[in-house]
């Protein structure tokens, strides 16, 4: 992935303003440390921070089209550029490797309705000289990142960033895009383009569970993403999640170094290894504080699958220190997003360090299949379903953005296969009732995901990490963490202070001491008050008896399933 900063329609000397504008690109290099571009036509400006994945050779950014009339920047992977390629009707000259290329390519023959061929994740912005046109998009979950604001100083200029610190200084109005949608300046709105068979929370599918369509939908999607020209591993938490992912990822490696990488990129760079056999080997890797449960449990996946596994630990001291950091790179004050940020934050530096540049990630399953705890309060399976399709909807306020940024801000790529387009066909489309909690039963969370990986004949897992209790990220690292939060929250908000938050903020106001402590330093990085339109805080759902606290712990089940032995 990259960064992305465009104006279009810049109302004053272009010239002139070429320094500010890549001023503020450089605010997010971090994005996209290997090459920068910038590219200025009539009073647009378009720069690119590149992260270089795919063709690293080539495919700097700005793209400029054959005929010189297409200006492109793009954040992201297509995963199907090669066949996209294929089916072209007239012929291109591509100038470079790179998968993102095929986007301007798209656009001669399908104008914007190139978007809904595209497999991958993506934002970008085209400009269209003869038609002096932008159209810009980002990708169907929101998965990669995207802005765009505007400012009362300057009517009809729209800018255009991957991240908000490149628009806080220049607009009073700033949104962030939406997932699935394109802007198009000659309409001067946005419009839909992805619309699921499962997009409508109000209807309740009632699919039964194909495993094997199930298993198979996952392994396509993990093996889609292992394109790469450069090092890439897998972030290992212990958890479920994670685990298959980093499973199913060993065995696409297998099958490639069988192969001999015909069709792939080296799953590693040669200079990693002692040993060629360690050619087929992938790289894991975890955190959490000393003796936490997520480094137990990702220490015995990384044994089982024979990983070259790399565990560090942090001190609490040295997440606290990052908190504000953190703030800085998520840019938001949501509570579970930073409590469970830190960790990523820390892990993403470490890896870097060593020489990586992608990673795959878990996140989306608690979503799809309503794993987080909080579930098992749901009334009914039509309410179920409906809460899943929420979550699954505001991924890119939470759980995307949380890995989207805390690992760009090392200039790490992660990818996320759970929310592949195909994959959440097959699995927002079941009947809810197989998702649905039943302990009693023995069907405990993603009970349906476990089943479909239990197989006894070539277990993809160990039986106790397949079945292993949901665990949220910012509690698996370690109990004394949030709790640490909680207590330093508790000393430096006085209950003065407290009792006038309803005076300093009139909206979106922090219901505990923790979330006003994070609004305060959120403020100190982004004191617009524009710069608070695009937060979304994430809660469980209080009107199912559940406790505000996004914890799993603060859910009664977990608890429970402590007392009752059932967890590691």
């Amino acid at each position: 992935m990259c960064g992305i900063f465009a104006v279009y329609n810049y109302q004053g000397n272009i010239d002139d303003y070429r320094q500010r504008a890549l001023y503020l690109s450089k605010r997010i290099r971090h994005r996209g440390p290997d090459w920068s571009g910038c590219v200025s036509v009539k009073n647009h400006i378009f720069c690119h921070e590149r992260l270089a994945i795919v063709g690293v050779d080539s495919g700097s950014q700005p793209f400029i089209s054959d005929d010189e009339n297409l200006i492109l920047c793009v954040n992201g992977e297509i995963y199907n550029h090669e066949k996209l390629r294929c089916q072209l009707k007239k012929p291109y000259k591509f100038r470079s490797k790179s998968d993102s290329e095929i986007i301007l390519a798209c656009y001669k023959e399908l104008d914007k309705d190139l978007v809904d061929h595209l497999d991958g994740v993506f934002s970008f912005v085209l400009f269209d000289k003869q038609r002096n046109r932008v159209i810009a998009a980002r990708d169907p979950i929101g998965i990669t990142t995207l802005y765009y604001g505007w400012s009362a100083q300057m009517p009809g200029t729209v800018y255009f960033a991957s991240e908000l610190k490149s628009l806080n200084e220049e607009c009073d109005q700033i949104l962030s895009f939406p997932p699935g949608h394109i802007y198009d300046s000659d309409l001067q709105h946005t419009t839909r383009y992805f619309t699921p068979t499962w997009w409508d929370s109000k209807r309740t599918p009632m699919a039964a569970v194909d495993y094997s369509l199930l298993r198979d939908s996952l392994q396509n999607a993990v093996h889609k993403r292992l394109m790469a020209d450069v090092p890439y591993g897998v972030l290992l938490s212990g958890g479920l999640d994670s685990s298959l992912i980093a499973a199913i990822a060993t065995r696409e490696i297998a099958k490639v170094a069988k192969e001999g990488y015909r069709g792939f990129a080296d799953p590693v760079n040669h200079s990693f290894y002692a040993r060629a056999s360690d050619l087929a080997r992938l790289h894991s890797f975890s955190i959490g504080l000393a003796g936490s449960p997520d480094l137990i449990a990702a220490r015995q996946v990384a044994a089982y699958l024979n990983t070259i596994h790399h565990e560090y630990t942090f001190t609490i001291q040295e997440a606290l220190d990052a908190v504000s950091d953190v703030i800085f790179h998520l840019e938001t004050y949501d509570v579970t997003t930073i409590r469970a940020s830190t960790p990523m934050y820390l892990l993403s530096r470490k890896i870097k360090s060593l020489g990586f540049k992608m990673v795959l990630s878990g996140e989306g399953a608690d979503e799809i299949f309503g794993g987080y705890l909080y579930f098992n309060s749901a009334p009914s399976k039509e309410a179920f379903h409906a809460e899943t399709v929420c979550r699954v909807k505001a991924l890119h306020t939470a759980d995307c953005l949380r890995a989207n940024k805390s690992t760009m801000a090392w200039g790490l790529e992660a990818r996320v296969p759970f929310l592949d387009k195909a994959f959440l066909e097959v699995a927002m489309n079941l009947d809810p009732a197989m998702k649905m909690h039943d302990r009693a039963q023995g069907l405990i969370e993603k009970y349906v995901l476990r089943k479909a990986f239990d197989d006894p004949q070539d277990p993809y897992l160990p039986h106790e990490i397949l079945w292993r209790q949901k665990e949220q990220f910012s509690d698996g690292v370690g109990y004394s963490w949030i709790d640490s939060l909680k207590e330093i929250s508790e000393r430096k908000i006085s209950d003065a202070l407290f009792a006038e938050a309803a005076q300093r903020w009139k909206n979106d106001v922090p219901s505990t001491k923790e979330a006003y402590m994070y609004r305060c330093l959120f403020e100190e990085w982004f004191p617009q008050s524009a710069c608070t339109a695009s937060v979304v805080r994430w809660v469980p759902r209080m009107d199912w008896g559940c406790s505000e606290d996004p914890s799993g712990r603060a859910q009664t089940v977990h608890d429970m399933a402590y007392l009752n032995g059932t967890t590691l």
